[in-house]
């Protein structure tokens, strides 16, 4: 039988989250393959290769660039085929990034044709993240209902960011055991689970209406995408540069502070699975700009550690909501059949945010110093609930 929005109201609170993650489990195998290598990457084409810093970084920005240019593709497709099969050709890309890693591991003696196959795996991989991301989501709504996209969107976020939590301190000790054949094959093994586990799930249908052009739906979301690509630029500055910040103030515990950050955004998301559904989104996400913004202005001002470590804590639970609070006002704005190119689209101004943050704060730093970065990113945030109020005002809830 397919799967059936009706069938949500059914369910109560724990049985409603054990359907969601049941479908989000599917994410969370495709970010612990990007997680696995994402530390042993950069040393291995860097020491092992011989190569210099910039392919070394290049190899894992590849993935990004990829994810962030198929993004409205992957969401397209789920509209068009239904998202089970976007999910499992997802995690067919992760399937080939892993087998791309092992050959570049046979081939470590050719550093050439291993670099190639390194670059050629993480392009692969990041199409297969920007498939299962975007399919997960859908199918969890679509088992669900509309009514519960923000819990399914908070639960897909807590399941990314504990696979890649997870997943990067394992992949070093899996590499130290055993080298990147032995990481190569477990990313693999965990590829072809999650491909025999999604596999014989009932599929959701695509819509055969005809989807709205990439333009149409870019014009409806663009607005709510800018404003979460402001926020998201808090999240960029703590988890890049808040190392850097502590060796110019000559603290220790930078770690500790990114472990506060990581805490309050999981804590955030568990505490107040409601919060959207009570609220709306709009209204969550300007509370939410709220605590980042004061977040990063204390870390801008901090003298003394543990102001930096609250002022991070405060940003992770500030920043926690504001994808899905702003996401499910996005994806209620186009028809129901172009819900998919909305979420994706709205994501990619996310990755687009993070993939300029690190640059242009860096070029700041180097002439400013690091603490007006997070003075000027505070005022960003803080545009952004500008923007989020006045969309209040336009567009109540």
């Amino acid at each position: 039988m397919p799967d059936s929005p009706a069938a949500a109201p059914e369910h109560g609170r724990f049985r409603l989250n054990l359907l969601i993650l049941s479908i989000v489990k599917f994410n969370f195998a495709s970010y612990l393959t990007i997680g696995l290598p994402l530390a042993v990457l950069p040393g291995f084409v860097h020491d092992g290769l011989g190569y210099n810093a910039f392919w070394a970084g290049l190899v894992i920005s590849l993935q990004y660039i990829a994810t962030l240019l198929s993004r409205p593709h992957a969401g397209r497709y789920a509209d068009m085929w239904g998202p089970k099969k976007v999910v499992v050709l997802g995690l067919v890309g992760c399937l080939l990034s892993g087998i791309c890693i092992l050959l570049s591991a046979l081939s470590d003696g050719q550093g050439v044709l291993s670099l190639v196959l390194l670059c050629l795996g993480r392009v692969i991989l990041g199409i297969g993240q920007s498939f299962s991301g975007t399919g997960t989501s859908l199918w969890g709504v679509a088992r669900v209902g509309s009514l519960h996209i923000g819990r399914v969107i908070s639960w897909n976020g807590i399941v990314t960011y504990g696979a890649m939590a997870i997943g990067a301190p394992l992949g070093v000790v899996i590499f130290r055991s055993g080298g990147l054949l032995l990481l190569s094959s477990i990313i693999i093994a965990i590829s072809v689970l999650a491909i025999a586990l999604a596999l014989p799930r009932a599929p959701v249908k695509g819509s055969k209406a005809k989807p709205l052009p990439f333009r149409d739906v870019l014009s409806k979301v663009y607005g709510f995408g800018l404003i979460l690509a402001m926020g998201s630029a808090g999240f960029g500055v703590i988890a890049t540069f808040i190392t850097l910040f502590y060796q110019d103030k000559g603290w220790d515990g930078a770690a500790f502070a990114l472990t506060m950050f990581s805490a309050a955004f999981v804590g955030t998301r568990l505490l107040f699975p409601n919060a959207i559904n009570k609220l709306g989104g709009l209204r969550v996400a300007s509370i939410c700009f709220s605590v980042e913004a004061m977040g990063l202005f204390l870390v801008a001002g901090s003298f003394d550690p543990w102001m930096a470590k609250m002022g991070a804590f405060l940003t992770g639970a500030g920043f926690s909501l504001v994808f899905p609070a702003i996401g499910v006002v996005a994806v209620k704005v186009v028809p129901q059949q172009n819900q998919g190119s909305a979420l994706a689209t709205y994501t990619a101004f996310m990755d687009l945010s993070l993939g300029i943050t690190g640059p242009i704060a860096g070029f700041i730093m180097s002439y400013a110093g690091v603490s007006l970065v997070y003075f000027l990113t505070a005022l960003l945030v803080c545009l952004a609930l500008f923007c989020t109020l006045r969309m209040i005002k336009r567009m109540p809830e």
